[in-house]
């Protein structure tokens, strides 16, 4: 419990009853004798609290009419870093929104938004400059096609797709069964029933020429079926033949990667020589093969080979652009 937030308790405490003893607040702060009486003396001498000990009461004590007390003010709570990442981020998408149909529906939840942030005399532009979220690799192209596959994934119909597929460079045609939209890593997706290949699919939402609404109804998949394709293996992309991959990371690099999540499902370990070891499961390549590169020479692949070896190829690749 941070000091700030202790101030605060022991306020409530005082207020909320006739006398709070020693014994109480150290049960409820969780600290030490010596840590409270500091606390009490920085609240009387910085923060103006009027408070006493009783001696008939055998406990510490607001003096009456404590609200008459004008220099006594506790100060601002500050957010914690998922508070204000989630506050900052919902002003910065609602700031981003388009005029459209909920504009003005909008506007008080701005209004609220920005009431909220607002601590004591910092207002939300301040905050702003001072606090900056970047978000890095993030498609900016709008995605055309979004209400009407919003819209067809709450109605349970089908859903004609022309879709461009950047592997192979082409346009492709697809009747799906829309079952959920994913926002992953700044970026759309649609997980669908694919009737084309009659297996799930995940379709990247800014590849999508043109969306058109079927009067079929859709076929809906098991959640628990979506999670297995989907979900099992590392990263978006999908797969059923699952695979673990075992990394080993320098000593240099292995105290920042230890605290990192990749995966859910994740076995990690520190051997003897210091080097970090993780083992996630994937079902395609691609997305984590990405990842591995970006380490350069404090990761190697240990398992299996067939991943070790499109490391290496894909190494061998860049070497040569550079000779």
């Amino acid at each position: 419990m941070e000091r700030t937030e202790r101030f605060y308790k022991i306020d409530r405490l005082l207020r909320d009853n006739r006398s709070v003893s020693l014994e109480r607040f150290l049960e409820v702060l969780s600290v030490s004798k010596a840590t409270f009486k500091r606390d009490i003396e920085y609240m009387r001498d910085r923060l103006s609290a009027p408070i006493i000990w009783d001696r008939e009461l055998r406990g510490y004590v607001f003096e009456k009419h404590v609200e008459d007390h004008q220099a006594y003010e506790l100060p601002g709570i500050w957010f914690n870093q998922s508070e204000i990442f989630a506050l900052l981020s919902m002003e910065s998408l609602l700031s981003q929104i388009q005029p459209g149909l909920l504009g003005q529906r909008l506007d008080p939840l701005k209004q609220k938004l920005r009431d909220l942030i607002e601590v004591g005399e910092y207002s939300v532009d301040v905050i702003k400059n001072r606090i900056k979220i970047l978000n890095m690799g993030s498609r900016s192209r709008s995605i055309k096609h979004f209400e009407v596959i919003a819209l067809s994934l709450m109605q349970q119909s089908q859903l004609e797709l022309t879709y461009y597929v950047r592997s192979r460079e082409e346009l492709t045609k697809r009747s799906v069964s829309p079952q959920r939209i994913v926002y992953y890593r700044d970026n759309w997706y649609l997980d669908a029933w694919c009737h084309s290949v009659n297996a799930i699919r995940s379709f990247s939402l800014d590849a999508v020429r043109s969306a058109t609404l079927n009067s079929d109804d859709a076929i809906q998949c098991d959640v628990q079926e979506l999670d297995s394709v989907l979900g099992s293996g590392y990263g978006i992309f999908s797969g059923t033949d699952l695979f673990w991959a075992k990394l080993r990371f320098r000593p240099e690099r292995a105290k920042w990667v230890s605290l990192e999540e990749w995966h859910p499902s994740q076995r990690t370990k520190f051997d003897e020589e210091g080097y970090f070891i993780l083992e996630i499961p994937f079902t395609e390549e691609h997305e984590l093969l990405m990842d591995i590169l970006r380490f350069g020479p404090d990761v190697e692949v240990l398992e299996p080979p067939s991943l070790r070896q499109s490391v290496l190829k894909k190494i061998i690749e860049m070497t040569s652009i550079y000779h």
